[in-house]
């Protein structure tokens, strides 16, 4: 290769890189220019609650006489009816639910060792918006007991103990939200002044989910707590000017 040519060779390579070169610094410069904004994390919490409980009072009994059994679940559904009714419990928030005997020996899968042929089970529903009314009933239970009503609990298909629900939960749900957006707000604005720079509209906002709890520490709500947890994390993405 003569020295003209090389001389060719050389300026079109230069020229390549200077090409190439210009093309990098204008992407870089793109990315920094798009990515000239700020996201934030705004975190609101809120401690409310219940305003309606639900109670599941259920009662059982076994033996060998189907009317005997019958009969006694009937006495026991009496006796918690007026415990809630001495309580101040009216009808509308009051439901018993029909009583129900099975017949063991009758089953598929019956053992012939069963010590009562018969077993049966009623409820009573408590469904009332009066939440402390309820919480303290449950912790009165004491005179069912000792007048010979078996209360069941979780193992027998009732509850042992109230339930608590938020049902207003839109009421609240509003001023939840505006304060993670005003926690986020505050962060962008303090993050931007420290940049040298200004808040400039926002690009993109996610309100998170609403999280609820009980306030006895576990990470999700059985219902067992009358006092509930509310907490969101919400997510924004602002221009930077």
């Amino acid at each position: 290769m003569n020295t003209i040519a090389r001389l060719v060779t050389a300026l079109l390579i230069a020229a390549g890189i200077a090409i190439a070169g210009f093309a990098v610094s204008q992407g870089l410069e793109r990315f920094r220019m798009s990515d000239r904004s700020v996201t934030v994390k705004g975190l609101a919490e809120k401690d409310v609650e219940s305003d309606f409980a639900v109670w599941t009072l259920s009662f059982r009994r076994a033996g060998n006489d189907f009317g005997g059994v019958q009969q006694a679940l009937a006495g026991d559904r009496d006796k918690v009816t007026a415990f809630l009714k001495a309580r101040g419990f009216t009808d509308t928030e009051v439901e018993a639910k029909p009583l129900q005997v099975q017949d063991l020996f009758t089953r598929e899968y019956a053992q012939g060792n069963q010590p009562f042929r018969f077993n049966g089970t009623g409820q009573v529903l408590v469904k009332s918006a009066r939440v402390a009314e309820v919480e303290g009933a449950a912790r009165a239970v004491d005179p069912l007991i000792q007048a010979g009503v078996q209360l069941g609990g979780e193992n027998e298909g009732g509850r042992s103990g109230p339930r608590f629900q938020l049902r207003g939960f839109n009421d609240v749900k509003a001023p939840l939200l505006a304060e993670a957006t005003r926690n986020a707000r505050e962060q962008a604005d303090k993050f931007a002044a420290e940049a040298g720079a200004e808040l400039g509209p926002l690009k993109n906002a996610n309100q998170g989910v609403i999280r609820i709890t009980g306030d006895d520490g576990n990470d999700f709500d059985d219902g067992s707590s009358r006092m509930k947890r509310l907490r969101v994390v919400s997510t924004f993405e602002y221009e930077l000017k």
